[in-house]
């Protein structure tokens, strides 16, 4: 039986861009399969759509292929997260291509440090990220982020309540 010939590379050209309202449906369509595989936490429509200034999608040929979030933390650190990726895309660099979007992002925000807690330590150390255990905010910092309602900044504080959303996932950092 012969190989079969290996699949054409991919020349479409990918854009990262701001995600728009009108991209939110897509985004929570590239997210569900992450979260039926318990690799990313499900979002409602509405907290999408409220986040959505925070998105950036990958675009090829008009098809939203993927997306991710920058979500500032404090005066120096934010968080990467919800990256999702098509399942036809994985691959292909738009998970890098992304990354590096939010990464930039971040920089003329004002960020030095990135936060991301990830099933995918091999993708997150190529690109710099580092497995932290300490807490990586001062005291007086940990006080002010815990008067925090978001889920996430929970899960970077290492909160019991969480614990069962974080289970197997790693803790990394990356300064910029």
């Amino acid at each position: 039986m012969a190989d079969a010939p290996a699949p054409a590379p991919d020349r479409s050209e990918l854009t990262v861009r701001a995600a728009r309202t009108s991209d939110v449906r897509a985004m929570r369509d590239l997210i569900e399969p992450y979260v039926r595989r318990r690799i990313l936490l499900g979002k409602e429509l509405v907290t999408l759509f409220e986040a959505v200034q925070e998105f950036v999608v990958a675009e090829r040929d008009g098809e939203v292929v993927g997306c991710g979030a920058l979500h500032v933390m404090w005066e120096d650190l934010g968080e990467v997260r919800t990256i999702a990726v098509a399942e036809g895309a994985l691959g292909k660099g738009v998970g890098h291509a992304m990354l590096v979007d939010l990464e930039e992002r971040a920089r003329r925000l004002g960020l030095t440090r990135l936060f991301c807690l990830t099933f995918e330590t091999d993708f997150f150390s190529r690109h710099g990220y580092e497995e932290v255990a300490e807490q990586v905010v001062e005291p007086e910092v940990f006080v002010e982020l815990l008067r925090s309602a978001d889920g996430g900044v929970a899960e970077f504080l290492d909160l019991a309540h969480v614990k069962p959303n974080t289970l197997g996932n790693t803790r990394m950092l990356k300064r910029l």
